[in-house]
């Protein structure tokens, strides 16, 4: 079997699409992306396409190897989200060829469920509480809200009294055994952080994620320090690494590599195992489609220290077109009391409908995040 094509499409709400094709007529499926950065990737999967077209799909790692060795060049959101969505497509070929889904050809599953959570509060958190408690009442066992607005390196503590409360409205609407994760999404600077983290130790949550950048990551231990709760981060890594400096320098509890970002299924299981040896959990990044979520999954199964699953329905950021809507088989995604089942067909087990991911690739969205400033004019992490 060779690899004789390969197709990219930009599709709604953020998200690419890459298709290769084999001669025997196996297709595989991935979904490399950087949001905000489509055509970017496009270009460096096409790149990457002299490597490629006449190699047996099958050969994953000497391919990975190939694309992330042979290039002088390594590493960075860019080339290794174009090493994740070729490596997707790759293991989906594999599991269609063997029929078989991909967990199996990993080891085959080691639960039978996982837990998933979803995100509520959009980027300027409101009305949390009532969407929490609509979450509870639909089954889910815990949600996903943005901590805060932006932050400066010392600000208001009416910012912070405005997080408490906000956290605090959730907490009695859903009780003590719900799970609040709380992202303080790269916002919030060391100074600023330690006060939040140690506050919102009294709510119990989940576990608190980016709380400073992973550019910063020797502040992990001092925050971690200042509250008992789980400290996770990952999601702006791409590598084992990358990884390597995070887990020896300590203070997180929960990693969080993005299979569309950190070399694809397999990479992340390299990372899974390393985290494993220093008694961390994995929980994928995921706010993105069906393809990735797919391949979160296909880990997941097959991953001992996988704790939680993030995914997209209905999320902010998917304006125009939601997660399911390229998925052909619905049902195998079901959420059901917060939890996900394996995947049942072969490969990364979903099946997309073609006619509309063409349709979209017509208009090639061009997300963009938003540009936030502090009251002073200057930029502000978003």
């Amino acid at each position: 079997m060779k690899i004789t094509n390969i197709k990219t499409y930009n599709v709604r709400p953020r998200w690419c699409f890459l298709k290769i094709e084999t001669d025997e007529g196996i297709t595989g499926w991935g979904e490399p992306i950087i949001e905000g950065k489509a055509d970017t990737i496009r270009a460096a999967v096409h790149e990457m396409s002299d490597y490629l077209i006449g190699r047996d799909p099958r050969q994953i790692e000497d391919i990975w190897t190939t694309l992330y060795r042979a290039a002088f060049y390594r590493g960075g959101p860019i080339l290794m989200s174009a090493i994740s969505g070729i490596d997707q497509a790759l293991w989906d070929i594999k599991g269609k060829f063997y029929n078989a889904p991909i967990y199996d050809l990993l080891g085959g599953k080691c639960r039978d469920t996982v837990k998933t959570y979803c995100w509520i509060g959009g980027d300027r958190p409101t009305d949390v509480a009532a969407a929490a408690l609509d979450k509870k009442k639909q089954g889910y066992q815990a949600v996903k809200m943005n901590a805060t607005e932006e932050l400066q390196y010392l600000d208001s503590y009416e910012k912070i009294d405005a997080v408490l409360k906000r956290v605090a409205s959730i907490r009695e609407a859903v009780g003590k055994g719900f799970g609040i994760a709380i992202d303080f999404h790269g916002r919030v600077h060391r100074p600023m952080a330690k006060v939040l983290a140690k506050k919102l130790e009294e709510f119990d949550p989940l576990f608190l994620e980016e709380p400073v950048l992973s550019d910063h990551m020797e502040a992990f231990p001092e925050i971690a320090a200042a509250c008992n709760i789980p400290i996770a981060t990952g999601e702006r890594l791409y590598s084992r690494w990358d990884f390597k400096r995070l887990l020896q320098t300590g203070g997180v509890d929960i990693i969080q590599p993005d299979l569309s970002h950190a070399g694809g299924i397999t990479e992340v299981r390299k990372i899974a195992a390393m985290a494993e040896c220093y008694d961390i959990a994995l929980a994928p990044h995921c706010p993105l489609g069906p393809i990735a979520l797919s391949a979160c999954l296909a880990v997941d199964f097959t991953t001992y220290n996988a704790v939680i699953q993030e995914q997209s329905a209905g999320i902010h950021y998917n304006v125009g077109r939601g997660l399911m809507d390229y998925v052909v088989n619905k049902d195998d995604f079901a959420i059901t009391q917060g939890k996900i089942c394996p995947p049942v067909r072969s490969g990364l087990g979903v099946v997309l409908n073609e006619e509309i991911i063409l349709e979209e690739a017509v208009h090639n969205h061009n997300w963009k995040n938003p540009i936030w400033r502090h009251e002073d004019g200057s930029i502000a992490e978003w």
